[in-house]
């Protein structure tokens, strides 16, 4: 049949009521960024008029930004594994950093129990959609257990690249080397982050050049981008030339070191050269992009303000992170919510957009954030949790137990003993602790905090039977 026929039987179908057959539209492929410590007022979209990040803006501008978006934890690995398992980080039994060391035994308390890596019986988000037939990419920090059983590849990850036990790289400029005194040990830890690179190549400029060719590779098939950068987590180091461009800024201008403001336009020159590759690929109209981080910035690198504290501590400028979600066809874009979420939202989210079932018995705590994407809708959940037995030297950071309900906030600190309640409609920055103001909302929030660490059977600190009141706590 010549081509003229073709046509001309072509306009006889359309002319005579019927519609050509569609083509089978692709399942949607995904991309999240999960940045280190970047803190919720690092962004121009987020308010911030020193640091430079006109990608990120865009995405923000095309997709939807969440003003109350929480981290799981205060500290990396327990977030991550909420984003991979759609749980809570306590009911993982998963609840500091790893590897964080022995717990002092001197301390006060002794923490609680935590495992040592992501227990390979979890069905990942990553081996939910493998078995759907996407090709799963882990690119860069992965933080969540060692060989022989808790590296991406073990957790449905078809490609791992860079990805290792190890929260840092020791060296963010080739060769990469990581040399690491293990806590309460007299052992250091030594790896490479890549096994090859060229003399004066920059960490995130490298994993960005794998994220690129790995899109152009996918061939039709639909694909899983999780992009954990280790970026912006120290150590600080930056491209000198970018460097340069913040030091040039007065220091009363700045909000944070001119090194980590580098280091976060490096990582928005990465989310816009991803941008492009998908749009390159004929992907963009096709393709999910979350942007969000693991935790609050880190002290002694930005500001949070008008947030109080930082990294490590529950207070909002540890927990409180930027969010983005660009769902082409669905998400409405500039939309800006207010609804509280958190990372185990991440789960669902993604399987709703591939077009996929839920998974309510893996993703326990997640909720998927679909309906707030293009409506007015809220959730039916009614508080979030955080629960984080165990101490750590991050300045603001006590050993402790969250609820978010509604504008309300309640911290019961185990270390000192002591329970706080905020507006945090009214007070944002958490400086008027109303506890003994609200005896009776108070009571409230610890009895349904209480019950919540009983549902997901969160481990106790205890009295320590060696504690004396002479000896030094581990904070």
């Amino acid at each position: 049949m010549n081509l003229m026929r073709l046509i001309a039987l072509g306009l006889l179908f359309v002319l005579s009521g019927h519609a050509l057959p569609a083509a089978e539209k692709s399942p949607m492929n995904i991309v999240l960024f999960l940045i280190d410590d970047l803190g919720w007022m690092d962004l121009g979209c987020q308010g911030s008029d020193y640091y430079r990040t006109p990608n990120i803006d865009q995405l923000a501008q095309d997709g939807v930004r969440f003003t109350d978006a929480y981290a799981a934890c205060a500290v990396c690995s327990p977030t991550r594994a909420a984003i991979l398992t759609g749980k809570y980080p306590a009911r993982l039994l998963l609840t500091d950093w790893l590897p964080s060391g022995r717990w002092d035994p001197q301390a006060k308390l002794i923490e609680g129990r935590k495992l040592r890596g992501l227990p390979v019986e979890e069905f990942t988000l990553a081996e939910a959609l493998q078995r759907a037939g996407y090709r799963t990419i882990h690119l860069g920090k992965w933080h969540l257990g060692s060989e022989p059983f808790c590296l991406p590849e073990h957790h449905g990850f078809d490609i791992n690249v860079a990805g290792n036990a190890h929260g840092a790289p020791g060296q963010y400029f080739y060769p990469y080397q990581g040399n690491w005194k293990i806590p309460t040990t007299t052992h250091r830890a030594r790896w490479h982050v890549l096994p090859d690179g060229d003399a004066g190549e920059y960490l995130t400029d490298r994993l960005t050049d794998e994220a690129v060719k790995l899109i152009s590779e996918t061939d039709g098939k639909p694909f899983f981008l999780y992009f954990p950068h280790y970026g912006v987590h120290t150590p600080l180091q930056a491209p000198k030339k970018l460097v340069a461009k913040y030091e040039g800024v007065t220091k009363a201008k700045r909000q944070g070191k001119a090194v980590y403001a580098a280091m976060v336009e490096s990582i928005d020159q990465s989310v816009g050269r991803v941008m492009a590759a998908l749009q390159q690929e004929g992907l963009a109209d096709n393709t999910m992009v979350i942007f969000t981080s693991d935790n609050g910035g880190f002290y002694n690198a930005t500001s949070n303000a008008p947030l109080r504290a930082n990294k490590g501590a529950y207070y909002e400028g540890g927990i409180r992170v930027p969010l983005i979600v660009k769902w082409p066809g669905l998400a409405t874009p500039g939309r800006v919510v207010d609804e509280p979420v958190i990372s185990s939202d991440l789960y669902p989210t993604c399987l709703a957009a591939a077009g996929l079932s839920m998974l309510p018995s893996q993703h326990l705590d997640g909720v998927n954030l679909q309906p707030l994407l293009s409506e007015t809708e809220t959730l039916s959940r009614e508080a979030l949790f955080w629960h984080f037995p165990h101490y750590n030297q991050h300045p603001s950071s006590h050993p402790s137990s969250v609820i978010r309900k509604g504008d309300w906030k309640l911290i019961e600190s185990f270390d000192p003993a002591a329970v706080e309640l905020y507006n945090l409609k009214n007070d944002l920055s958490e400086t008027t602790d109303l506890a003994n103001q609200f005896p009776q909302r108070r009571k409230a929030l610890l009895a349904e905090l209480e019950a919540w660490r009983d549902e997901v059977d969160a481990e106790r600190m205890r009295p320590n039977p060696n504690f004396s009141a002479d000896s030094k706590s581990s904070r």
